[in-house]
């Protein structure tokens, strides 16, 4: 299995303007003929051949003009997605891209067996607002049907320089072909990253002279071309992070321009200069400082306790109350802390820049941390830009033990961040002392045990209790669930609802509001059987508290990593009393299976005693994340688990 492809290179950029696109409006009898990919037979959707170009014009201001054309071959109709588009463009101020030249054509054979084309009706481009700085330019293509070929095409144009136009080479369906071509002026340094699992198949490169003019002097250029052909789709699973990670794509970072004197001007930064920025950023270092702000928020009993820990403890849980979280990822304080703490909601920064604020303010040393979330995407360390982050969590050590807080979650145990946040790396900005990288890991396990007493009657119904024990990120899921629900009694009800053969009398469940102590639920339940019961026999399956149904695991391959972001530990132990005049006849049989280098396990012990049965199981996943290569084994883990979780128990009576 390959690793990830990450490749940087500097190189001073442009080019004629000559393209390899190829022809527009033309369809191919043999496209329309097509009636599957033969590399991927089960795909809904497969491009045919894709091509970009990208070049700074001479135009004022110098925008960067990208040229998009595609041609797409649909099978069935779960690929007329392929069919809606959405062009993304930016705006900040006075800034801001536009789009022009929008074609879009759509092949297909009428009744008759005829082809027939159908272009896109101009009056039918719309704009829809995607969020304060992302417009969306949409269209459908008219006539969609089975076996149809699409084609469009457009033009954007953006004036800014620092997000050259990156290209993907995956999407969610595969490429025959795709090819990307950027034009760009040899004032111009880019960082070039190819990012993904995949090589490219083919990459050229062409020196030309005096081929853009830049305030009347003209400036050497060079022409690259980046080709990719029989591109696999890329399917998203479970446990990953953002798929921008992983999807092999080119990406350009600006590193330095010359300006119209001749003067280069370095535009990528080291850590020393973002350090600096930060300290001193209003919305950021400048927020930190406000010890004297948080001391008169924070109530005197709470600064008078003792103990370090304890007061950090009380002050987190007493700015996770007093904030509302309005769900908006951000690591700076953009109307300042004291604003927040009146209106009593913020941000992620101004919650957390307010709780690093407060622990300082009560003599805790605390600092911050930045970080990129999970869904946003990896951190170029290579070349640092504070733009990478998209969080800030507090980080302070207490008795030579480490803490990370984020008090924007209200069930979020002290010491525990949420998931979204255990990414990589993140990067720990002291005031006074130089910034430094930490691995974003989490210590917290998902635990989970399940006892259950059960005894089976005489009219076959099965009665006992389920008692269930939750700490770490298993209890955060449980409260998580139960705080869905209006009140607790309305939860109990819902579980009984989805278990339509059980029958709930009784229901305790502590600790739900104290969030540092493990979570319990516990049950008095009666099974209705009659269904594995006739006069002689009972059929029982006793890993039906904690079945697992559906493997989430269904690649063939997967390139990405398994990310599950804490690491996994969950038990049932099962002890079934039966009536003296049954004997069991079949039983399940005891399994252990077990991941490469200690991986993680699944083992099942049964014990046949006197008028008991005993059954347990542990399902052990003893690493957070597993590399593309482990892939298998833990797909297979799955499905032996599933497929030994339908045993069943057989008890017959005796003659």
């Amino acid at each position: 299995m390959k690793n990830a492809v990450l490749i940087v290179v500097i190189i001073l950029f442009s080019v004629k303007m000559y393209a390899q696109d190829f022809p527009e409006g033309k369809f191919n009898s043999a496209d329309i003929e097509m009636t599957s990919y033969d590399k991927d037979p089960t795909a809904h959707a497969v491009v045919l051949k894709e091509f970009g170009k990208t070049w700074v014009s001479t135009a004022d201001h110098l925008p960067i003009i990208h040229e998009y054309h595609v041609k797409i071959k649909i099978f069935d109709d779960k690929g007329f997605n392929e069919g809606n588009v959405a062009i993304s463009l930016y705006n900040h101020g006075e800034n801001y891209e536009t789009v022009r030249d929008i074609k879009a054509h759509t092949f297909y054979k009428d009744d008759n067996g005829l082809v027939r084309e159908a272009d896109l009706d101009p009056a039918k481009i719309y704009k829809e607002k995607k969020s304060k700085n992302i417009d969306l330019v949409k269209f459908a293509l008219p006539n969609l049907r089975k076996g149809c070929v699409i084609e469009y095409s457009y033009s954007t144009e953006s004036p800014y320089h620092y997000n050259f136009h990156s290209w993907d080479f995956q999407s969610d369906i595969p490429k025959i072909y795709s090819e990307y071509e950027v034009h760009i002026p040899a004032v111009y340094e880019y960082n070039i990253v190819l990012r993904g699992y995949l090589s490219l198949t083919k990459s050229n490169a062409e020196l030309e002279r005096e081929c853009f003019d830049f305030y009347g002097t003209k400036a050497d250029c060079s022409k690259i071309n980046y080709i990719m052909s029989d591109v696999p789709a890329f399917v998203e699973e479970s446990d990953m992070t953002a798929p921008s990670n992983y999807i092999s794509a080119m990406y350009f970072e600006l590193a330095a321009m010359t300006n119209e004197n001749g003067v280069k001007n370095k535009i990528t930064q080291e850590w020393t200069d973002i350090d600096r920025e930060l300290k001193g950023n209003d919305y950021f270092g400048t927020q930190m400082k406000r010890k004297e702000l948080l001391k008169d928020r924070i109530p005197a009993s709470i600064l008078a306790i003792p103990d370090t820990l304890a007061k950090a403890q009380a002050i987190y849980t007493h700015l996770q109350k007093w904030f509302k979280w309005d769900h908006i990822f951000s690591m700076y304080s953009d109307d300042g802390i004291k604003k927040a703490l009146d209106s009593h909601t913020g941000h992620v920064g101004d919650i957390n820049l307010s709780l690093i604020s407060a622990l300082n303010a009560a003599g805790i040393s605390a600092d911050a941390v930045i970080l990129s979330t999970r869904d946003n995407g990896a951190i170029n360390k290579l070349f640092p830009q504070t733009s990478d982050f998209d969080y800030v969590v507090a980080r302070l050590i207490i008795h030579n033990k480490v803490y990370m807080l984020d008090a924007t979650d209200p069930l979020l145990a002290f010491g525990m961040l949420p998931l979204r946040c255990i990414n990589d790396q993140g990067r720990v900005m002291s005031l006074s002392k130089p910034s430094y990288w930490i691995d974003m890991v989490e210590t917290n396990k998902s635990t989970r045990t399940s006892s259950l007493d059960l005894t089976i009657q005489s009219d076959g119904k099965i009665k006992g209790t389920v008692s269930t024990y939750y700490v770490g990120y298993a209890a955060y899921k449980k409260r998580l669930s139960i705080k869905r629900f209006n009140s607790v009694d309305e939860y109990v009800e819902n579980l009984a609802e989805n278990n339509p053969k059980l029958k709930i009398s009784k229901s305790e469940i502590t600790n739900l509001d104290s969030l540092n102590s493990p979570l319990s639920e516990k049950y008095d339940i009666v099974i209705n059987n009659s269904n594995n019961t006739n006069g002689d026999n009972i059929v029982f399956n006793p890993a039906f508290w904690d079945e697992l149904t559906e493997n989430p695991f269904k690649l063939k391959e997967r390139t990405y990593p398994v990310d599950l972001g804490s690491t996994l530990d969950h038990r049932v132990i099962v002890a079934l009393h039966y009536p003296a005049n049954y004997v069991i006849t079949r039983q399940p049989e005891p399994v252990s299976i077990g991941l490469p280098n200690k991986g993680g396990k699944f083992v099942t012990l049964v014990e046949a005693g006197d008028q008991v049965f005993n059954y347990s199981e542990v399902h052990q996943l003893s690493k957070a994340i597993y590399q593309p290569e482990e892939y298998p084994y833990i797909k297979e883990l799955y499905n032996k688990i599933i497929q030994n979780q339908k045993a069943t128990i057989v008890l017959s009576k005796k003659p």
